[in-house]
């Protein structure tokens, strides 16, 4: 197991041990109320992020856009290189997705 992917396995069992956080581990990532969050993508940890956030994190160089399978890149996934920034980051994508949708459950 390499660097990132340790990185990636603490930063997966920090959040599964937080009992106050809905995440699944899958296969494919990370997943609060069933949506993707974050995932292993080689050595770079891949996140959604609200569209302001990512594009400040693109601009100053700490992340890149992450594109899909769907076409370009993405406005609100991003591509994370520096392992320690993973588990702040990860935990803001938990937040970012893991948030109902405004006027969807009251």
């Amino acid at each position: 197991m390499d660097e990132a992917e340790q990185t990636y396995e603490a930063v997966t069992r920090e959040l599964l041990l937080d009992e106050d956080l809905d995440v699944d581990e899958t296969p494919d990532g990370l997943l609060v109320r069933g949506r993707l969050f974050a995932f292993l993508d080689g050595s770079h940890l891949v996140v959604e992020l609200p569209e302001a956030r990512s594009a400040d994190l693109r601009r100053r160089g700490i992340a890149t856009a992450f594109s899909g399978a769907h076409g370009g890149p993405s406005r609100n996934w991003i591509r994370v290189g520096d392992r320690e920034l993973w588990s702040e980051l990860a935990h803001e994508a938990h937040e970012y997705v893991g948030e109902p949708p405004v006027g969807r459950e009251s």
